[in-house]
């Protein structure tokens, strides 16, 4: 049995870990024994995809600004030297630049890692991976951790002559990539952004360049973007666009500064959201529908796969106004593409995959969640809207929102609180199945918890149950069309709960 268990390092299709000793309760999981372990584990798993020598391989690796971003990554570069093969290090990076490092002719990389924990505290860390194909999936994570943790496999692969790591501008060559994209978008010249006021929020993350290197150079006025420096200690408010103060602070800026569009980055740049002319945010169920109107004119009638927790306004916006279709799915933004790749592979067109927390995967983009993407798409529909005299606004202004919504998340008590959470789920299905809960009809076909529509004279809403993918959790979401909605059907639900007393269901 192998010593080392990096089992607990796993996150989904991501390797998540605490880096840095200082938070009371949280041990160091993710340092340079652990950073070198899981190079060599991936460089075998990539010598097996290939069928390559791993003297043979070219891999590319990026950070983020976090503080513990350098270390892990000068570990992850030594541990593959002594193998032979072409390190090239981008420093300072987005995610989605690191998969463009596969595919631009400069590179031409086999697999790159980015050193990345997302939008979570300043002490984690973790490590995104990619192949040509893509981003790795949970089982190609869990493959590369199982050759980690064992010396046999790790001691079989064959070293060669090591090289320098080589140092590489892969930002510079994705900025020029972003800013080819909108020239030829816009149809405007060299400075299609003439003119046009643009706020960025980088969260002091790595989106920073987008301000200075896509947008200013093409003309926009930038003067009013805000936290651009990357800085891992992260001090003015978290690099997420679900954060509230995150967004209250670009939707502030935007308004105060008169500016005709705003963009926010998570701290990897895989995520974005948006802000409209008059300040108001375009995030959530708004981000999902103006990701879909910027395609709905090339590609009618294709599907749009999202996750499980979007409107039913957005749904009605996105099959009434835009003609297109809505497959809600599941939380997770790999389960939502993978599943737009299946339904493109089984003959129905889908050409967008997208989360409600920004992630934004277009199959035209390599079904590649890019945030900086996603935002070099608003801002080709904004700079032609702009010589027409039109606000950004105007794309999703057919979409209307729910009178109310909230989220709850029960924490489950149970040791086997995946089991727990699959009882209580059960039990609300055959309940609203079989009608005995007044005024509400389970939702079909559904793909993840159990979703109940409520249609009453006075109140038209619904809920969506479901368990957490990774944690002992039950988060729980209402809508409701009508002022005290969701209080109406917190009350219906309450009840239902009470027996479960390993479900802490105190805050219903």
């Amino acid at each position: 049995m192998s010593k080392y268990d990096y089992s607990r390092l796993q996150n989904g299709s991501d390797i998540r870990g605490v880096a840095l000793a200082g938070v009371p309760g949280e041990a160091v999981s993710l340092d340079g024994e652990a950073a070198g372990r899981l190079a060599k584990g991936f460089l075998f798993w990539l010598s097996r995809r290939t069928n390559k020598e791993v003297s043979d391989l070219t891999i590319s690796i990026g950070r983020d600004p976090r503080l513990s971003g350098q270390a892990l990554s000068d570990a992850f570069c030594g541990a593959l030297q002594p193998f032979g093969c072409r390190i090239l290090n981008a420093g300072l990076a987005s995610t989605p630049a690191m998969f463009m490092s596969t595919v631009f002719a400069e590179y031409q990389c086999d697999g790159a890692v980015m050193i990345t924990a997302s939008h979570l505290p300043w002490n984690r860390n973790g490590m995104k991976f990619f192949s040509v194909d893509g981003g790795l999936d949970k089982g190609d994570i869990t493959d590369i951790i199982t050759f980690a943790e064992s010396d046999s496999i790790l001691n079989s692969i064959r070293r060669a002559a090591p090289r320098e790591v080589e140092e590489i501008p892969l930002l510079d060559t994705y900025a020029a990539h972003l800013r080819r994209l909108i020239i030829d978008g816009a149809g405007c010249g060299d400075r299609p952004l003439d003119g046009m006021k643009i706020t960025v929020d980088a969260g002091n993350g790595s989106g920073g360049f987008y301000a200075d290197k896509v947008l200013a150079p093409l003309g926009a006025d930038v003067s009013s973007s805000q936290f651009l420096t990357p800085d891992g200690n992260f001090p003015n408010h978290a690099p997420n666009p679900e954060d509230k103060k995150a967004m209250e602070a670009i939707c502030s800026q935007v308004k105060s500064c008169g500016s005709d569009l705003g963009l926010i980055f998570d701290t990897d740049v895989d995520r974005s959201s948006a802000v409209d002319e008059k300040g108001h945010e375009i995030n959530r169920n708004g981000i999902v529908a103006m990701a879909a109107a910027l395609i709905a004119e090339q590609f009618p009638g294709t599907t749009v796969v999202t996750d499980s927790i979007t409107s039913n306004q957005l749904t009605d916006f996105l099959e009434n106004t835009l003609g297109l279709r809505h497959l809600r799915f599941k939380r997770g933004y790999r389960n939502v593409i993978n599943r737009s790749i299946e339904l493109n592979a089984s003959g129905t067109d889908s050409q967008l995959a997208i989360e409600t927390s920004g992630h934004a995967a277009y199959k035209e983009n390599y079904f590649l969640d890019d945030g900086a993407y996603l935002a070099t798409k608003i801002v080709i529909r904004a700079a032609k809207l702009f010589q027409e005299g039109k606000p950004i606004s105007s794309v999703i202004a057919g979409l209307s929102e729910p009178a109310e919504s909230v989220e709850i998340r029960f924490p489950i008590l149970a040791s086997d609180f995946s089991a727990y959470g699959d009882e209580i789920l059960e039990y609300l299905r055959v309940l609203a199945g079989s009608g005995q809960l007044k005024g509400a009809s389970l939702v079909e076909p559904n793909y993840e918890g159990v979703r109940i529509s409520f249609h009453t004279p006075d109140l038209q809403g619904w809920l969506l149950l479901r368990k957490s993918l990774h944690d002992p959790i039950m988060p729980l979401n209402i809508e409701a069309d009508t002022a005290g909605g969701t209080d109406e059907i917190r009350k219906a639900l309450k009840p239902l709960l009470a027996g479960f007393d390993q479900l802490d269901s105190s805050k219903l």
